[in-house]
């Protein structure tokens, strides 16, 4: 009977390659972590951070939906479900889609402004064009 060899680990991540990739601060991350967005990550017998590829990929979700303008409480709350367990995918797919909900109408809403933004512009340009336009100011 063949002995059975360990598994390949994953590489893991520095706080430094994390920040390189996903663009967050390092105190960014020590936030996210104190605030319960993600989970502590394992750390090196000198106690140095080390991030795995799912933690990556999770912070990576947390960008997306902190710039589509989730609040810090609402992560924290998705966070906190999402630590639960597959009972939570419910309330968790209903936060998401409320979310996606609200973006839509901000999609919109920018929309319409960079619409009326747009009409000013051209109003301007038209003014510009028209004989003697240099005696505006």
């Amino acid at each position: 009977m063949a002995s059975e060899q360990p598994l390949p680990q994953e590489p893991t991540l520095t706080i430094a390659q994390v920040v390189e990739r996903t663009g967050l601060s390092h105190d960014t991350l020590r936030y996210y972590e104190k605030a319960g967005l993600i989970q502590r990550v394992g750390r090196t017998t000198g106690n140095q951070r080390r991030y795995e590829a799912a933690d990556l990929a999770w912070l990576e979700f947390l960008i997306r939906l902190r710039e589509t303008g989730m609040s810090i409480a609402d992560m924290q709350r998705f966070a906190e479900l999402r630590a639960r367990g597959d009972a939570t995918v419910p309330e968790r797919l209903a936060m998401l889609r409320e979310h996606r909900a609200d973006l839509a109408d901000r999609i919109r809403a920018l929309r319409r402004n960079a619409a009326s933004l747009d009409d000013k512009i051209g109003h301007y340009e038209r003014l510009l064009d028209q004989p003697g336009s240099d005696e505006l100011s």
